[in-house]
This record gives structure tokens, sequence and C-alpha cells, in this order.
């Protein structure tokens, strides 16, 4: 039994060789074009505010994002679930507004600033 387990250089070269080299697409149709990429973000989709609040909760800070136009509740989840991920704490959605627990308003203004959101700290 042989316990050699090099591979010898012309068995090698045979290995390496692309199966498909001699084809040619001649006669065949067209591939498909490649659409321009657009991205599905614009760069300016309004104004957002920040506030931190302990206001009605036990003492416990919450940031909260407001004043959201033009998107709907499953965007705002969205966000809300990366801004929670990001941030390793919970939050929700509730009445229009993103809460996310403690004061996490650098790390929530950076995720809203990449969804294309210019965001401003108002009050709290």
């Amino acid at each position: 039994m042989n316990t050699d387990k090099h591979i010898s250089a012309a068995v090698a070269e045979t290995l390496s060789a692309n199966p498909f080299a001699g084809l040619s697409s001649e006669g065949l149709a067209p591939g498909p074009r490649e659409a321009p990429k657009v991205s599905s973000i614009p760069k300016s989709r309004g104004r957002v505010d920040v506030i931190r609040q302990t206001a009605h909760r036990g003492g416990k800070t919450v940031t909260v994002v407001t004043n959201f136009t033009g998107i709907g509740l499953q965007e705002k989840q969205a966000l809300a679930k990366a801004m929670q991920k990001a941030c390793g704490t919970g939050g929700t959605v509730k009445d229009g507004r993103i809460e996310i627990q403690g004061d996490k308003r650098e790390e929530v203004a950076l995720i809203l600033t990449e969804a294309g959101f210019r965001t401003v700290f108002a009050g709290g």
C-alpha cells in the first residue's frame, strides 16, 4: 500500500483544466442584461427626532424616535429590530414611534443616518 499522498504534476494539470474551455456561446440567445443598480433607499428620507425620556417609566430611561413620515409599520419594525440588535437591548414600535430601552441616542442616530434619515436630538 502506497502511503504517499502527493499527486504527480501530470495528474494535477489534468485535474485543474477547465472542462468548459472548449465550449462557445455561438448559436445561443444572448444572456439577460444586468439592470442598472439603483439604491432602494433615497438619499434624504426626512427628519426624525431622537428623544431621551424617563417620564412615566418608573425612572428608567428610554430612547424614543418620533416624527416618521412616509414609512409604514413594517419598515418601522425592521428599523426597531436593527436598533435593538445594535444596542443589545429591547425595544418596541408603539403609536407610530420606536422605543429603545436605555439611553442609546448615538447608536440609534447612526442606524437612522444609514437608512437615509436626518436625525435631530430633541427634548429630554
